[in-house]
């Protein structure tokens, strides 16, 4: 994980430097490697991979006001792109909105909706809770195919939309696709579809079985997917007037 945050570097670092009797606090890591020009600055990106204009039918939002309280109650879906020295692939994910683990994937050449497809089906292969399941995704129109929609309906989950193109209807997604670019490297133009391939393998690895989370109280993906302990923390603003959500 070699650009992970400073933060999260510290709580993985925290007891070797008990162990070693070494006296640092996070504000002292920052400052550490500030002074060895350690810390990384972030770069910015935009790719669409979204087309929502087209004729078929499109899901309301259901889950705006609802809380997790475990995994697999929702799925977050989204398409990023990677690039190769050969020409641009895609990347197809699902993720676990409560426990930010990535339970589905396909590294492809196209936005077809066969690619998004083999995701789905292997986050559906991979389920190891069977109560009631939400999927959640943009407008595009890969997750409103009938294709897709069938299968959705077919293993009993559900269907839910963004609405009003606002970008934090499908943040949790978003935030994945961020962190696989910026923090493990696929940002890069890589040499071909294999180097492109076995990073992108590692980098889930990682991200699913050593990263800690901010939302998760610095807990990982995988264990917290299978334990279902914590509590999310939240990046928006408490508003005191605002309805208590629906725990799901």
């Amino acid at each position: 994980m070699p650009k992970i945050g400073t933060r999260k570097l510290y709580v993985l670092l925290k007891n070797d430097f008990e162990k070693e009797n070494i006296s640092i606090g996070r504000d002292g890591l920052f400052k550490l490697l500030r002074s060895n020009y350690l810390l990384i600055p972030k770069r910015h990106s935009y790719f669409k991979t979204t087309n929502s204009r087209h004729w078929m039918k499109k899901y309301p939002n259901i889950i705006k006001e609802k809380e997790l309280k475990c995994s697999e109650k929702v799925w977050v879906a989204d398409i990023t792109y990677l690039k190769t020295k050969e020409k641009n692939y895609y990347l197809h994910l699902i993720t676990d909105a409560y426990s930010k683990k990535i339970v589905g994937y396909e590294l492809s050449d196209n936005l077809q909706t066969s690619s998004t497809l083999k995701a789905l089906k292997q986050a559906i292969n991979n389920r190891m809770y069977k109560h009631s399941l939400i999927h959640h995704s943009d407008r595009g129109l890969q997750y409103c195919s009938k294709e897709y929609t069938e299968t959705l309906k077919n293993s009993g989950i559900l269907i839910n939309m963004t609405e009003n193109s606002d970008p934090y209807e499908n943040a949790a997604a978003e935030r994945v696709n961020g962190i696989l670019k910026h923090e493990f490297g696929l940002i890069g133009t890589f040499e071909n579809f294999k180097n492109l391939s076995h990073q992108l393998k590692q980098s889930i690895y990682c991200y699913n079985n050593l990263r800690p989370h901010f939302s998760l109280h610095y807990n990982i993906p995988n264990h917290v997917h299978m334990e279902n302990n914590v509590k999310l923390k939240t990046y928006k603003k408490q508003n005191q007037n605002r309805k208590i959500p629906t725990l799901i």
